[in-house]
């Protein structure tokens, strides 16, 4: 017998588990959650630090992409680790909770994508969240996904505020009134544990929602159409390949590489592509994989021989960290609670800026190539990343085939003013740390940086060791014009029936900071919509009943 559901959620990231978990409260309505990974229940996913396992190789956890050459870094290959398995990059990031500007989601509305404004979203961000440390009318409490400050308890943090501070900048809460200026991370933890989309929305639930099935490692292949409309996921579980049903509608949550992928192998892009692949196609919809943005960035690097605070593989760091880990078994609290990137903060680099151009993050350790150079010395890192690229890139299929990784190209630093504006961001946190009492008498060597002069010295370096800062988004952009991918008003795929998106893809532009918590915004509005629709063409019995 077929197997099937009222929905299919292909996804369990934060784009697939809010709108799985909310589908799913009515008990009448059935939802099958696919993943193609495992539970991620791994102490490496549980325990913050331990991400440093899992982000530089390619394992159960991570697909770890490659790009393809990139020009504007002088044709080096880039790397693009994704999570997979229940909490998809949520289970291998950094944890920071970060929405960014009002801004972006008013310029979303301004793009032509009505209800995305500032306005309209903060009450869905205030649902999805609970948050340890504030309580004002910007952040919420109740809500699934846990918000907590960070329990390193590490001395860097004063050093680093302090020559902030001095800087003249000042301390924010970036999820608040005025996200220029530095804070401490607001984190994705509860009690010194990763709090991750899969932990917040769906573990708690599944015991008990039995019309909610969870099926993991199992990779969806192909949506499955009758016409133009979507009816279900072919998938592979176990080395066998069968058919999902969907009695309702197929929603697509594999993120800003793998959702375009996923259409583009089941017949749905730009015909050009996908003919000489031998693809029949569904629906030519140019836009599929096309408007890849992310944010390029570049690592300051700062020698500072210190293993009381700053991390390194040192003879005295290792026996510094064996004595950490006893103590985060008995209070969770220390060290292995540390998300690396500490310390964050945000720039205008004119007066003029409407939003902050530039996001730096300060790294407790010295960060070299995605941790897949580890490093003996202790030291500083900090990440400078330009917030609002104009570079786009592209996700293509290199063949007819689901087992081959996509072609993912973000064409970094194509732009001109991507890295005008990454040099001037560099120039001057390297100034504020250098020059600082804090910090720069501490530093025993620059590690990248140290012969930089001219403006040209800086794009070099940038554009010898730039890469991404994991924040792809748009492949699968919303709108209401004829070249969106996604309907705003439903994140309806346009053209098709019975199928949407819910995750990174559809952002009309990247949002100026991490990505996660945009996503999970995204995630609640999709949900909205479904709901929405299901009450409107249901009885009035069966009405009442979703919404009460």
């Amino acid at each position: 017998m077929t197997e099937m559901h009222d929905y299919i959620v292909v996804g369990g990231g934060p784009g697939g588990c809010p709108v799985a978990n909310r589908l799913s409260v009515d008990g009448r309505t059935t939802v099958c959650l696919l993943e193609a990974g495992g539970d991620n229940k791994h102490a490496t996913v549980r325990v913050p630090l331990l991400l440093i396992a899992n982000v530089p190789k390619k394992n159960g956890f991570n697909w770890a992409f490659d790009t393809v050459p990139q020009k504007g870094l002088n044709g080096r290959i880039g790397y693009q680790p994704r999570g997979k398995g229940m909490g998809g990059s949520s289970a291998i990031n950094a944890l920071v909770y970060m929405r960014g500007h009002p801004g972006d989601y008013d310029e979303w509305e301004a793009m032509g994508c009505p209800g995305w404004g500032y306005r309209d979203v903060l009450p869905l961000f205030r649902k999805s969240e609970h948050n340890e440390v504030f309580r004002d009318a910007f952040h919420g409490q109740g809500g699934e996904l846990n918000v907590a400050a960070l329990r390193t308890d590490n001395r860097y943090h004063k050093l680093l505020t302090d020559m902030l501070r001095q800087a003249g900048l000042r301390e924010t809460d970036p999820n608040g009134a005025e996200q220029e200026g530095y804070s401490v991370a607001q984190v994705m933890q509860k009690n010194g544990e990763r709090c991750s989309s899969a932990n917040a929305f769906i573990e708690p639930i599944q015991a008990t929602r039995k019309n909610l099935t969870v099926h993991l490692n199992t990779q969806a292949t192909r949506i499955v159409f009758e016409g133009k409309r979507a009816v279900g996921v072919e998938v592979v579980q176990q080395g066998q390949a069968r058919t999902i049903r969907a009695r309702k509608e197929v929603i697509l949550a594999a993120g800003a590489l793998q959702t375009p992928q996923l259409l583009q192998l089941s017949g749905v892009g730009r015909a050009a592509d996908l003919k000489p692949l031998g693809i029949p196609i569904v629906h030519d919809l140019p836009e599929v994989g096309y408007q890849l943005s992310d944010h390029p960035d570049f690592i300051l690097g700062y020698q500072i021989p210190d293993a009381d605070g700053l991390l390194g593989l040192s003879p005295k760091g290792l026996f510094g960290l064996w004595g950490q880990w006893g103590r985060y078994k008995r209070e969770q609290r220390g060290m292995f609670t540390s998300n690396f990137a500490e310390i964050n903060g945000f720039m205008r680099l004119t007066p003029r800026s409407p939003r902050p151009e530039v996001q730096y993050e300060f790294v407790v350790g010295l960060a070299i190539d995605h941790a897949r150079k580890l490093e003996p010395r202790h030291g500083l890192s900090c990440h400078i990343l330009c917030l609002r690229p104009k570079s786009r890139g592209s996700v293509k299929l290199q063949s007819a085939r689901w087992q081959d990784a996509p072609l993912i190209d973000p064409n970094f630093l194509d732009h001109p003013d991507d890295v005008r504006e990454m040099v001037e961001g560099a120039k001057r946190v390297d100034r504020i740390v250098k020059g600082s009492r804090e910090i720069g008498p501490r530093i025993k060597k620059d590690l990248f940086t140290a012969d930089c002069r001219s403006d040209a010295d800086w794009e070099a370096v940038i554009r010898a060791r730039a890469d991404t800062n994991y924040h792809p988004v748009g492949t699968c952009r919303m709108g209401t014009d004829d070249r969106a991918v996604v309907d705003a008003r439903s994140l309806k795929v346009n053209g098709l029936q019975g199928l949407r998106v819910s995750d990174a893809s559809v952002m009309p532009a990247i949002t100026g900071g991490n990505t996660t918590a945009p996503t999970v915004l995204i995630s609640e509005k999709c949900a909205e919509f479904v709901l929405a629709e299901a009450r409107a063409s249901a009885s009035p019995v069966h009405a009442a009943a979703m919404v009460s």
